[in-house]
């Protein structure tokens, strides 16, 4: 039987999952059951790390020329017989987590120069498989990442530059760090509607009311980049981050 037949069968005899009451027959897809198409040997520890050095990579804005990288929980214990600290430099590298140059990763990197240091850390309240990433790029832009890998590939980003965040980088993803002041919510939210842009979720935080606050949106289309630009350059505004899932098919190096 080929795949293609394979899926084809699985996808017939799904049946709509029920929750509380509320039915979720579109939830479930094959991604869920067969996992994702990766360099292994694990989900959780390969192809999620991958992931979550390729988002580190493209909010960054290129490949970074150094990069501090610390392991937590199940990452520290067992990451390095899984080919966790291969799998972040990959991502770090641009490669996708079907790249079979992920375990030459290490050696691809020092050939480029990039300075790597790895350690092991702990983070309280934070998921088993969680890596904190502090990168920087030749000009001195800087960045610093924690993300947890939930398995089957997918990932969680749940710091950046020190502010609680939750996304998944799955869709395009506009983050605004911006002094709390009014007008700024309304600022965003109106060049996305005269952009044609969707907004699918909006989170907003802050770290004491008329201090620090970060916008953190994903988008159903992606952003025009003079419209990010636009963004950075309004009054209050301290630090636009732009994520671009439409580079899925980069493959870094």
């Amino acid at each position: 039987m080929s795949a293609a037949t394979e899926a084809a069968g699985l996808q017939r005899y799904l049946k709509p999952r029920t929750f509380a009451g509320k039915q979720r027959g579109t939830d479930m897809n094959l991604y869920d059951i067969l996992g994702p198409v990766m360099v292994g040997p694990s989900s959780s520890h390969t192809a999620g790390a991958v992931r979550i050095g390729l988002i580190t990579r493209r909010l960054l804005g290129k490949a970074p020329a150094k990069a501090d990288i610390a392991l937590a929980g199940s990452f520290a214990a067992t990451g390095r017989g899984h080919g966790t600290d291969r799998a972040l430099v990959a991502g770090l590298l641009g490669m996708q987590p079907d790249d079979t140059r992920i375990p030459d990763s290490l050696q691809l990197a020092r050939e480029q120069g990039m300075e790597i240091q790895f350690r092991k850390i702990q983070l309280k309240d934070a998921h088993p498989n969680t890596a904190l990433l502090h990168v920087e790029t030749e000009d001195g832009r800087e960045l610093e990442l924690q993300a947890s890998s939930l398995g089957g590939g997918r990932i969680m980003v749940n710091k950046l530059d020190g502010i609680d965040v939750n996304f998944t980088g799955e869709s395009p993803t506009l983050i605004v760090h911006n002094l709390d002041q009014p007008g700024h919510v309304a600022e965003v939210t109106s060049m996305l509607s005269h952009k044609s842009v969707n907004i699918a979720t909006m989170q907003l935080y802050r770290n004491k009311r008329g201090g620090y606050a970060v916008m953190v949106l994903e988008t159903d289309q992606p952003i025009p980049e003079d419209s990010v630009a636009w963004l950075a350059h309004l009054e209050g505004v301290i630090k636009v981050t732009y994520l671009n899932t439409v580079q899925e098919d980069e493959h870094g190096v």
